[in-house]
This record gives C-alpha cells, sequence and structure tokens, in this order.
C-alpha cells in the first residue's frame, strides 16, 4: 500500500514538474510579412520607394531615346559615311549602350538599397512591438511563421565557450574521405630568412 502511495505521488509530481516546465518555456508565434503589412508606414514607404524609382526609369527612358535617336540617324546616314566617321558613331553607340546597361544594373542596386532604407524603421519598430507583447505575455520564445526564424527569445546564458570546451573533450568528428582522422595542428608562423634589403 504504501509503494503504492509512493508511485502516485511520484507521477504527481512528474506531471506537475512537466507542466510547470512547459509553462515556463511559454512560446508564441507570428506572421512577421502580414504584420508589416497592416502597419500604416509601410504604404507610404512603398509610395516614397515608388516614386523614386519612376524617377531612376525617367532616366532610363531618356537614355534609351537617345540612343535610338542616334542609331536611327546613323542608319540613315550610313551609306554616305566615310569608314572613319562611320567607326566613330559605331563606337559612340556601343559605348553608349554600355553606359545604358551599367546604369540599368546601378538602378536596380540602388532602388534595392533604397527599399531597405525605408522598411528599417518599419522593421525596427515591428520588433519593439513583438518584444514588448511577448514581455507583457510572458513568452520565452516567439517564431516567425513566415520564415522559421525566432524574432524574439528571453535573454539567456550563451553557453558558446562551454560547448566548445565540451566538443573540445569529444573524439574528432569522422569526415568521409579525409583519412583517419586526427587533431588538427596548430598554425606556427613561418619565420623566412632576411634579406639583404630593407
Amino acid at each position: 500500500m504504501n509503494k503504492t502511495l509512493i508511485k502516485i505521488v511520484s507521477v504527481a509530481l512528474f506531471t506537475l514538474g512537466s507542466f510547470s516546465f512547459a509553462s515556463a518555456q511559454k512560446m508564441a508565434h507570428i506572421e512577421l510579412d502580414s504584420l508589416v503589412s497592416m502597419m500604416p508606414e509601410t504604404k507610404t514607404a512603398k509610395d516614397v520607394a515608388q516614386a523614386y524609382w519612376k524617377d531612376l526609369e525617367k532616366t532610363v527612358i531618356s537614355m534609351d531615346n537617345e540612343f535610338q535617336t542616334k542609331y536611327n540617324d546613323y542608319l540613315s546616314a550610313q551609306a554616305t559615311m566615310s569608314e572613319l566617321i562611320k567607326k566613330t558613331k559605331e563606337d559612340e553607340l556601343q559605348s553608349l549602350q554600355r553606359r545604358i546597361e551599367d546604369f540599368k544594373q546601378q538602378a536596380q542596386m540602388d532602388y534595392q538599397k533604397k527599399s531597405a532604407e525605408l522598411t528599417a524603421p518599419i522593421m525596427e519598430k515591428a520588433k519593439k512591438g513583438i518584444e514588448a507583447v511577448s514581455k507583457e505575455g510572458g513568452y520565452k520564445y516567439v517564431l516567425d511563421t513566415s520564415t522559421g526564424n525566432i524574432l524574439y527569445s528571453d535573454p539567456a546564458d550563451d553557453i558558446l565557450m562551454a560547448v566548445k570546451k565540451k566538443l573540445d573533450s569529444m573524439p574528432l568528428a569522422t569526415i568521409p574521405g579525409a583519412g583517419a582522422t586526427e587533431k588538427p595542428k596548430t598554425n606556427t608562423p613561418k619565420t623566412t630568412p632576411k634579406t639583404g634589403g630593407k
């Protein structure tokens, strides 16, 4: 009878311990993309980015028009051109075409950089909101369901060095095709013989 009572108490304590551990590890999730799309700042950022892109696009259109005009002029006068003028015009067209391609690539990178600058404060605000709600709700971890990333985690001890020390005491992992497992040798700096120059 006594043994049965001890077993019941043990199971009850184990169950209570499991529940308290689970509640201590309270988790939540959120779709960050959906949150950001609901924020009014996102529409403002999109409008600013769109205006920025249109400005770049105007320059691309202007350069394309310039190339087309010069190319048409070249085609219409090509038959009467001397070889030197013809070669000069062709070089000029190729150079202009390269500049247009370079500008298009640079414009794309510039636009992406501008978009990142515009969305940075929005993301910062969203993460601050997530952190505030997480602390209020007692959540230890918050996962982003759209990417699987951890958006928030309760501050904890960094165990990097402890794990590194533990790994150092363990045998090396066997790497297929690397031959016999042996401890890596530490690199000792090689001294180069001094020459007569400075």
